[in-house]
Parts: structure tokens; C-alpha cells; sequence
């Protein structure tokens, strides 16, 4: 059974061998074709050198050549045996060739040097012209904008003096108002002590004063008065020490009524209840 496989093994398949030769001989052949059938240097494309013309020049004339003097011709006898000269051949005049358009161009004239001065000279000037022409805006603008400036600023100080002067009339006006009220406060007090006094002095002069009573002895009453000066009570606040001028003094509170009243009913709550201080020797 070995044997067999060893055999079997050790057969060639037919066609094997041809099939590799020719995959081997098509590879080498392609390898050359690479090789040697392509070029694989590249070339950049020459440059092309044109001049301009801004004209045609013009064209060369031909040189005329003096005609040369004719031949003197010797009479010839003619013989048996000459043949005839063939004529001579002219040669016909060649044209002057003409160069192609982009070579008849005229090329562009340097500028001469007093040209070129006085372009440098132009354009200096209009150099200084455009300097001077922006200085000027420039002073312009800063003239409009110190005008702009001056004008806010008389603007805000006549707007700070309209506010002072609004301030201090505003003060004065609460000046006078303070004035008038203290004046008129003053004026009430002025009253309302008056009338107190006189209320005081009516209610003394109905006072029945007990004699010979020791020292200033001073007798203080709560008195409750009605719109019309009448009193509506009297409470005794503080005692004098003694009971007789302490009934004294409260039979004259009742006796004086009506009391005197101020004519302004706004000073009218001053004297509903009243506090009144009797002395003794006063």
C-alpha cells in the first residue's frame, strides 16, 4: 500500500511543466517592455522669448543694384558647326520676409531723462498737494470737534448755573417759609401765653385770699374749658398745703368763667386743657 502511494505521489500532471515556462517567458518579456519600451524622462516645454512693438516698423527697402552695362557684342561669323547659346536664365527678386505680428510691434521708448525728471517733480507735487489737502481736513475736524467740545461744555455750565440758582432760590423760598413759620409760631405763642395771662389774672381777681398764710404757697389745677370759655371742670393737680387757698383758688376758677379765649379757633385745642399755677403772693 505504500508502495502504491509513493507512485502516485511522484507523478507529474501533464501540461504542469509547459504552463509554468510560459508564465515564467510572459513575465520576462513584460519586464522588458517596461524597461526598455518606455521613456520615463519628462521634458518642461522651452520657453518662448516675444518682444513688443507698439508699431509696424518699417519695412527694409530692397537695394537696387545698378544695371550693369551691356555687353559689347563682337560680331561673330557665324560658323557651320556653332550652336546657339541656350538664354540666359533671370533671377526672379525675393520678397523681404515679413515677421510675424507680435514681432512687428514697436518696442516701448525709454523716457528720456528730462521726461522722467519732470514726472518725478509731478508727482512730488501732487504728493505735497495731497498732504497739504489732509492736514487741512485733519484741522478742520479737530476745529469742528474743540467747537463741539466748547459748546457742551458752555452747555453743561449753564446747566449747573440754572441748578445753583434753582437751589438757592428753592433755599431763600424755604428760607421765608421757615421765617414765616417761626414767625408765625412765634406769634401763636406770643397769643397763647397772652390769653393764659389774662385768664390768669381773672381767675385772681375773684380769689377770696385767706390772710396771713406763711411763705408763697403755690396751688395747681387741671381746668377743662368749652369752645365758648366756659369751664367744664376743675380737678386740683397739686395742693398748696393749705385747703383754705385751695378752695379759694378753685371757687374763683368757676366764678371767672367765661374764661377769655383767643378769636382763632384753630388755637382753641391750647386751652381745652389747661394747666394753671396760682401763687399765693403773685
Amino acid at each position: 500500500m505504500s508502495a502504491m502511494a509513493l507512485r502516485d505521489s511522484s507523478r507529474v500532471e501533464p501540461g504542469l511543466v509547459p504552463a509554468g515556462v510560459l508564465a515564467v517567458l510572459v513575465h520576462i518579456i513584460f519586464f522588458a517592455f517596461m524597461i526598455f519600451g518606455l521613456n520615463w524622462k519628462t521634458y518642461p516645454p522651452e520657453g518662448m522669448v516675444v518682444d513688443l512693438w507698439s508699431s509696424l516698423p518699417q519695412p527694409a527697402q530692397p537695394v537696387i543694384k545698378p544695371a550693369p552695362p551691356p555687353p559689347v557684342f563682337q560680331p561673330v561669323q557665324p560658323s557651320v558647326d556653332a550652336k546657339p547659346l541656350p538664354p540666359t536664365p533671370q533671377t526672379p527678386e525675393v520678397p523681404p520676409p515679413v515677421k510675424p505680428d507680435i514681432a512687428l510691434k514697436e518696442k516701448p521708448e525709454k523716457p528720456k531723462p528730462v521726461e522722467k525728471k519732470q514726472t518725478i517733480e509731478k508727482d512730488e507735487k501732487e504728493q505735497k498737494e495731497k498732504e497739504r489737502k489732509e492736514k487741512e481736513l485733519k484741522a478742520q475736524k479737530e476745529k469742528e470737534l474743540n467747537a463741539q467740545k466748547e459748546k457742551a461744555q458752555k452747555e453743561q455750565q449753564a446747566r449747573v448755573a440754572a441748578e445753583v440758582e434753582q437751589l438757592q432760590r428753592e433755599q431763600q423760598e424755604a428760607s421765608k417759609k421757615a421765617q414765616a413759620q417761626a414767625a408765625a409760631q412765634s406769634r401763636l405763642a406770643n397769643e397763647i401765653d397772652e390769653y393764659k395771662a389774662k385768664i390768669l389774672a381773672k381767675i385772681k381777681s375773684r380769689i377770696v385770699i385767706p390772710p396771713d398764710l406763711p411763705g408763697n404757697p403755690v396751688a395747681e389745677f387741671d381746668v377743662t374749658l368749652l369752645p365758648d370759655g366756659d369751664v367744664l371742670d376743675a380737678k386740683l393737680r397739686k395742693s398748696s398745703g393749705f385747703a383754705a387757698f385751695d378752695s379759694a383758688v378753685e371757687r374763683a376758677i368757676f366764678l371767672s368763667k367765661p374764661l377769655p379765649l383767643p378769636p382763632e379757633p384753630a388755637l382753641f385745642p391750647k386751652f381745652r386743657n389747661l394747666n394753671l399755677k396760682v401763687h399765693y403772693r403773685e
